[in-house]
């Protein structure tokens, strides 16, 4: 079989690229006008730009929401009866999101070369997660691949709409914070410097605050060149910090443990994130060992990974899930009361589902609570800040007086 790239126009008259495996460059002609294509281009790829292109594709990321719809969508053609190349077939067709069709190419090449689509979406790493990858293998192995996407689709939901809310409570804390800085470096560079002057003009002696405001702001006007850069950097600095492992480690201990009702909120997302995650695991059939594994690596914090950790280690040596996790201070007693209980009926999954909309219930009072904590304190952050230099630059004025005279 040889790789063709082809630029093909569909019935809508909607122009799409991607590649078509077939065994000349009339059987690609072809496969296209079966799905309805007509080809405008098609170019022979050798073995090296096939696996060029793939290594291209394997780096892309696919917005979470894009995969939302996919999931939904592939459910319900699997459910409708559809087998899965002729939905992957569809969906390359529907999917408006070019970097979602390519891997959706992708995946139909090699499910037509007698891969699982379990196995062709593990090539995909960037894309499917190990949490979607292990439930697709699970509802191929139980005959309900339908059921299991469906419930992906929904866990994608539930994930996303955590994030939007973390997100929104922290846009106005950021605005403040950005016009706070912009505020700051104006009165540095320019109001500063005006007092200054007046100041020198008259020969008298600064107050220490105001010696050190001038300070700050002649450095800042000399060495603005390398000021501004080493400020603008600390962000990238701090992420590839944060993406060491001991970065990590020492992040999310600091996460769990901040004040201001932060390490309660961050706590309450985590636990979210684990029960969601854990249940859709159970649900889709998924051995409880391996799925332990997938929700620590999906938790989102070290801690609670390292501690699901721990837990896994306990159940492979016979003992249940909610006595390690009681044992550990990382989970609330209530997680492992109510997973007793689940376990105890036989209703695990039920109970893991009970937890995360508990939880998710509480992320959304515990934001709503940090935004009402953290607006004022920004709000006093930044009249300190500005606060000081109008009060460095006016504590002169009481000597002004004396040295006009």
């Amino acid at each position: 079989m040889t790789s063709f790239a082809y630029t093909a126009i569909n019935a809508q008259g909607l122009e799409i690229d991607g590649v078509i495996a077939a065994g000349d460059l009339a059987a690609a002609r072809e496969q296209l006008r079966r799905r309805g294509l007509l080809a405008q281009r098609l170019n022979e790829l050798d073995a090296g730009a096939s696996l060029s292109e793939r290594r291209i594709t394997l780096g892309k990321r696919v917005n979470p929401k894009s995969l939302q719809v996919f999931s939904r969508q592939f459910a319900t053609m699997i459910e409708a009866g559809l087998n899965v190349v002729q939905a992957l077939v569809v969906l390359e067709e529907q999917t408006s999101d070019m970097k979602l069709a390519e891997v959706v190419t992708q995946l139909r090449h090699d499910v037509e070369a007698g891969l699982l689509l379990s196995e062709a979406m593990a090539r995909h790493p960037k894309v499917f997660s190990r949490l979607y990858v292990a439930m697709v293998e699970a509802g191929e192995a139980a005959g309900i691949l339908d059921i299991v996407l469906d419930r992906v689709a929904l866990q994608i939901e539930k994930q996303e709409a955590i994030r939007r809310r973390v997100k929104g409570a922290m846009m106005y804390p950021m605005v403040v914070l950005t016009f706070a800085t912009l505020v700051l470096f104006g009165m540095l560079l320019f109001l500063v410097p005006v007092f200054e002057r007046i100041f020198a003009e008259l020969n008298g002696q600064l107050p220490m605050l105001t010696q050190i405001v001038v300070h700050v702001s002649n450095a800042l006007r000399d060495y603005w060149y390398i000021i501004i850069p080493l400020l603008a950097a600390l962000p990238f600095v701090f992420r590839w910090w944060k993406g060491t492992e001991k970065g990590r480690q020492r992040w999310d201990r600091l996460l769990l443990k901040l004040p201001m009702r932060i390490g309660e909120t961050v706590r309450k997302i985590t636990m979210a994130r684990f029960s969601r995650t854990l249940a859709t695991l159970v649900a889709a059939g998924v051995d409880i060992i391996r799925a332990l594994e997938i929700t620590g690596q999906a938790a989102g914090n070290w801690v609670v990974e390292k501690a699901l950790e721990d837990v896994r280690e306990k159940v492979h040596a016979g003992a249940g899930i909610s006595q390690p996790l009681a044992e550990n201070d990382v989970f609330p007693p209530m997680v492992a009361q109510m997973m007793k209980i689940g376990e105890e009926s036989g209703e695990l999954q039920k109970m893991l589902d009970k937890i995360a909309d508990f939880y998710e219930d509480e992320v959304d009072a515990a934001v709503a609570s940090l935004t009402s904590i953290v607006e004022p304190a920004m709000m006093i952050l930044v009249g300190a800040v500005v606060g000081v230099i109008v009060i460095s630059m006016y504590l002169p004025m009481f000597k002004m007086v004396q040295l006009v005279h």
